[in-house]
């Protein structure tokens, strides 16, 4: 009996909380990722995500090989629209990896989480200016809050939180441009065109930082060596693991395991890296929190109007970025730019590993 004639003999309450277990692995361990960047110091920010793009590239190489699965990824090479995207979307991934990385390699993992926490907004407002879509009341309120708490930020910082910002901003564009190349590539074949695409930049800064003896990859011990090698199987994991609650979950579902990653590296950088909370930061992200409460209510009251079709619509398939990228942000009808799929459309053959 194949895996698809099993799943669909399963309870739907079994899918569900599978999907669930999937769901939380991916969020957790996006969420946990800190931890995994404080272990690779004494390597920079630059070393870690040229290494990330190198072994990611090599996983996902093997993966697609063992599995037998080059065909997406052959279509979109031969494809010059889909491959300019994809370059495009490397080039914003790249900018969000190094800015997350280092955020939180130089004590800034607050300022990280925040990154996420505003994503949604923030992909709200590009669906205004860009795809020219319009809000509804409680999507105004949280704009206005959002933006009040960059100001109160900005205040208490002594500048403009411009991690918080590049990431949610770098995140919000790339989730544009995959919703462009939509449900054509999945997402370990988008993560392997991704990283193809950077590989010679990642290639020549480690060979740059191997000539000026700036790199750690060779000279902290075998330990060192695998822990950062590991960094391929760190990518891909989560992403397989969002892949599969996808395809099982509602996508009110997903939007809401969706903060259980900024909320595990809030808590991270908090408790474990010690990093200081003052009053106004606490008032700014008080402000977010809030408008993230708006913006989750309008989303489950613009489900609960919507007419269901078919049974347990799915979540959007997942790209090749961190969980920024991967979340179905509850905007309601007014943010679609990290969708790439039509929910409830997700094929058996869009992915190339199935759990």
């Amino acid at each position: 009996m194949s895996r698809s004639a099993q799943r669909a003999q399963r309870p739907v309450r079994s899918e569900n909380s599978l999907g669930i277990f999937f769901g939380i692995g991916a969020y957790g361990l996006w969420g946990l990722l800190p931890l995994y960047f404080i272990i690779l110091a004494p390597a920079g920010p630059v070393e870690i995500v040229a290494n990330r793009v190198l072994w990611s590239l090599l996983f996902c190489t093997i993966l697609l090989t063992v599995l037998k699965s080059w065909g997406p990824v052959s279509r979109a090479v031969r494809t010059p629209r889909i491959l300019g995207l994809l370059t495009v979307a490397a080039l914003l991934i790249a900018v969000n990896w190094l800015v997350y990385t280092y955020g939180v390699t130089s004590g800034q993992a607050i300022e990280a989480s925040l990154g996420y926490f505003i994503n949604p907004i923030v992909s709200v407002l590009l669906g205004v200016f860009v795809l020219r879509e319009k809000l509804r009341p409680l999507q105004w309120v949280a704009i206005g809050m959002g933006l009040l708490a960059v100001v109160v930020l900005a205040i208490g910082y002594g500048s403009v939180p411009w991690i918080a910002l590049a990431l949610a901003f770098s995140f919000g564009f790339y989730g544009f441009v995959k919703k462009s190349v939509g449900s054509r590539v999945d997402a370990v074949s988008s993560l392997s065109i991704e990283t193809a695409v950077l590989t010679p930049i990642a290639a020549g800064v480690m060979v740059w930082l191997s000539s000026s003896g700036a790199a750690t990859l060779l000279t902290e011990g075998s330990g060192h060596f695998w822990i950062m090698a590991a960094s391929g199987v760190i990518t891909a994991v989560p992403l397989i693991f969002f892949g599969a609650a996808a395809r099982r979950l509602p996508l009110t579902t997903i939007g809401l395991l969706q903060y259980l990653a900024p909320v595990l590296q809030f808590l991270l950088a908090l408790f474990v890296f010690g990093e200081e909370m003052p009053i106004e930061r606490w008032v700014g992200f008080s402000l977010v929190w809030a408008g993230l409460v708006l913006l989750t209510i309008d989303m489950l009251r613009t489900v609960r109007r919507q007419p269901r079709v078919g049974k347990g619509g799915g979540a959007p398939a997942p790209s090749s970025g961190d969980q920024g990228a991967h979340r179905a942000a509850p905007t309601g009808s007014a943010d679609r730019s990290s969708a790439e799929a039509t929910p409830g459309k997700t094929s058996d053959t869009q992915a190339p590993l199935k759990l």
